[in-house]
C-alpha cells in the first residue's frame, strides 16, 4: 500500500472517531482513572501467542510476516481492556535494513554479524522505511482492525541503545560499547548520525502506515557520565523528532531513557518529547516535576507484576495517588515477563480502570 493509501486509510479511520484516551493524556489531558498499556503486551505470558509463536521459523521472520505479527498485537488487544496498542517488532530491525546481519538465538537472544562500513550503512539509512515496509502493513492491518477508540503505536529502538549492539554482536552489559565511545568518538557519532537517519525515515514510515503515536525505546541509558547521555542519548533523540517535523510527521512521541536515574529530568526538559516513559527506580518527587511539563508513564516493576499479592495492589495505588494528579500513563517500567501471571494483570487492569476484567 503506497504511503498516501495509507494515510487515506488512516483518516478514514479516525476523522469521525472520538480522541483515544491514550491520546488525550499525550496532549496533556488529566483522567480520573488514567489510561493503560504495558509493555510487551502481546508476548510469551499469553498462551495464544505462544501458539502463533510456535507457527514461525524463526524471530525474525515472525516480525515480517504481517498476517501473525498484527495476530499477536491484537491478542491483548481482544483479552484486556488496555487503552493502546503497539506493533509487534523489534528493536533490532533497523540494523538489519541497514546490511548488518541479525538473528536470535534459543536461550541467548540477538546476535549481530560483522558491523558494515558506516558509508555503506549511510548509503541505506533513508531508505529503511521501505526495506522494512513489513512492518508498515502489520500497521496498517491493526489499525484496520482495531477499535477507533484504542492507539495505536509504532517504535523504534533509539540510536544509542541499538549502536551498543551492532559494536558488541549482541546482549552485554555495554562496557564494550562505552569503551568504543572513548576510544573512537568520531566513529561512533557517524554511526549514530546514521542511525538517527534510519529511525527517522523508518518511523515515518509507520504513521504513513497508521501509527498515532510513536515511541523511542532507549533501553540502555544507564551507565553513562552526563556529557556522554547528552551526546549519545538526548542529541541524537532531538535530531530524531526533528527530522520527523520536518517531514510534516505530527503524531506524539515518547522517550524512555531507561536507567538514566536523574539525568531523565534533563533529558525531559530538553528533548521535544511529548510524553517520558520512567523506569522503576523513578522517585515520586521525579514523576511529578517532569508532570509540570510532559505527560508521564510508568513505572511499576514487571517483577512485582510477576509476584502479584497485596503488594502489588499497594504499589499501584501509590503510583495513581502520587501521579494521577496530573498528565499520567499507567504502565510498567520494563516489558511484561515471560511468566507473569495473566490473573496479575487482570488485577492490575481492575484496579486502574475501576471495572472487572477476566472471568
Amino acid at each position: 500500500m503506497s504511503p498516501d493509501a495509507r494515510r487515506a486509510l488512516t483518516r478514514s479511520m479516525t476523522s469521525s472517531a472520538p480522541t483515544p484516551k491514550f491520546l488525550s493524556a499525550l496532549s496533556g489531558e488529566t483522567h480520573a482513572n488514567p489510561p493503560i498499556w504495558f509493555m510487551r503486551q502481546a508476548g510469551r505470558y499469553l498462551p495464544e501467542y505462544r501458539a502463533v509463536r510456535a507457527t514461525a521459523p524463526d524471530f525474525i521472520s515472525f516480525c515480517f510476516d504481517p498476517e501473525k505479527a498484527a495476530e499477536v498485537t491484537l491478542q491483548p488487544m481482544r483479552r484486556f481492556p488496555y487503552d493502546a496498542s503497539i506493533v509487534f517488532a523489534d528493536i533490532l530491525l533497523v540494523p538489519g535494513a541497514l546490511g548488518q546481519k541479525v538473528w536470535f538465538e534459543a536461550g541467548e537472544g540477538p546476535k549481530l554479524g560483522e558491523m558494515p562500513s558506516i558509508e555503506s550503512m549511510a548509503e541505506k539509512a533513508g531508505n529503511a522505511g521501505e526495506a522494512l515496509k513489513l512492518v508498515g502493513e502489520t500497521l496498517t492491518r491493526v489499525r484496520s482492525a482495531l477499535d477507533p477508540s484504542k492507539a495505536l503505536i509504532g517504535f523504534a529502538g533509539a540510536p544509542w541503545t541499538v549502536a551498543t549492539y551492532m559494536i558488541e554482536g549482541g546482549s552485554s552489559d555495554r562496557s564494550g560499547a562505552r569503551t568504543y565511545a572513548y576510544q573512537n568518538p568520531e566513529k561512533l557519532d557517524a554511526l549514530i548520525q546514521v542511525l538517527v537517519d534510519s529511525t527517522v525515515d523508518y518511523l515515518a514510515m509507520q504513521v504513513d502506515a497508521g501509527a498515532q503515536a510513536l515511541k523511542l525505546f532507549e533501553s540502555w541509558a544507564e551507565g553513562l557520565s552526563e556529557p556522554l547521555f547528552d551526546r549519545l542519548v538526548t542529541q541524537p533523540h532531538i535530531r530524531i523528532i526533528e527530522g520527523l517535523r520536518a517531514r510534516g510527521v505530527t503524531a506524539p512521541i515518547i522517550g524512555f531513557p531507561r536507567g538514566a536515574g536523574t539525568l531523565v529530568e534533563d533529558y525531559a526538559a530538553k528533548t521535544p518529547v511529548q510524553g517520558v516513559a520512567l523506569d522503576t527506580s523513578a522517585s515520586a518527587k521525579l514523576g511529578q516535576e517532569i508532570q509540570k511539563t510532559k505527560t508521564i508513564q510508568g513505572a511499576l516493576d514487571p517483577l512485582l507484576l510477576r509476584a502479584g499479592g497485596d503488594e502489588l495492589l499497594r504499589r499501584v495505588d501509590q503510583l495513581l495517588e502520587q501521579w494521577n494528579q496530573g498528565p499520567y500513563i499507567f504502565n510498567l517500567g520494563h516489558g511484561i515477563l515471560p511468566d507473569t501471571p495473566i490473573a496479575n494483570v487482570e488485577l492490575v487492569l481492575e484496579r486502574v480502570t475501576g471495572h472487572k476484567v477476566g472471568g
